[in-house]
């Protein structure tokens, strides 16, 4: 019995459901496109969609994308863009002249770097960029201007350090740099006024510095330090509780402690993870849909 040949062409039926969600909502003036797995690997397949500018959001998530047009800025009334769950390799510089744009979802993609000017989003609010294989190096110098942003999501990437110009992003409210390679957290941190959720899980931190005592913590407040190999001070502090560890961290004899581990600071703990096997690494394309941030 012979099989059926296999085809290499994007799936009609879902193809053809793309164009109409497009129809209806250019027909409707509907500001909102809903574009979720339909197997789209590139914006050509989508007739008509970037001279929609009355569009305020454009939902893409769970496709094949491998890259985003530089005229896809031209949607100037644009708020909310989730492009998760694609293949995205490269990102126009463009993209941060939206001038409207609040919510940008790049997570579960294939994004080793940031386009020069990437920083310069007038007011974008959240960013997330969770689970791709980006590194300190990987920002470009302006990525800390967002005066606005509230939430930044750099989870499941390469960073084994921080920039201290993080301390400009004066409103941020949330920050997650779980699951990385993070292996000293700048005191930078603790000159964020509104931080209210801190999530360092799963990197090769050991110390923190004094500064992220002067955090803000409060019972709706998540800070979240698992997965480290702490020193005893600090381990012990947070078996008692979050609030401890940060009464700790402000206290003269913590300093004490800082200063002199930081005078013979030992060789940093390995990796615990080897990120060559990261599904963001892998030329193919996902078979699930991991849960986003939003």
């Amino acid at each position: 019995m012979n099989e059926a040949p296999v085809s290499c062409l994007p799936n009609a039926s879902k193809m053809s459901k793309a164009k109409k969600v497009i129809e209806e909502a250019r027909d409707t003036h509907n500001p909102e496109v809903d574009l979720v797995d339909k197997g789209v690997s590139s914006f050509d397949e989508l007739p008509g969609l970037l001279n929609m500018q009355h569009l305020t959001r454009i939902t893409l998530s769970h496709n094949k994308l491998r890259s985003v047009p530089a005229s896809l800025a031209n949607l100037f009334n644009l708020e909310i863009l989730n492009l998760s769950n694609n293949n995205i390799e490269e990102l126009p510089m463009s993209l941060s002249s939206m001038p409207k744009l609040r919510i940008l979802n790049l997570s579960l993609n294939k994004l080793y770097e940031l386009p020069r000017g990437f920083g310069a989003f007038p007011m974008l609010e959240v960013l997330d960029l969770t689970y791709n294989n980006l590194k300190e190096t990987s920002l470009p110098g302006n990525f800390f201007i967002m005066e606005t942003l509230r939430a930044l999501y750099l989870g499941d990437n390469d960073f084994e350090c921080i920039p201290a110009e993080i301390k400009n992003l004066k409103n941020l409210q949330i920050l997650v740099l779980r699951e990385n390679d993070i292996i000293e957290l700048p005191k930078e941190v603790g000159e964020l006024p509104r931080l209210r959720e801190l999530h360092l899980q799963g990197n090769r931190l050991t110390i923190l510095p004094p500064e992220i005592g002067s955090l803000d913590y409060t019972q709706k407040s998540a800070f979240k330090f698992e997965g480290n190999d702490w020193v005893p001070p600090i381990a012990d502090q947070l078996k008692l509780g979050v609030s401890h560890l940060l009464d700790f961290l402000r206290s003269e004899s913590y300093r004490v402690i800082y200063k002199r581990y930081m005078e013979h600071k030992p060789t940093p703990p390995p990796p615990c993870c080897d990120k060559a096997k990261k599904t963001s690494r892998v030329r193919q394309y996902p078979q699930t849909k991991p849960k986003s941030a939003f």
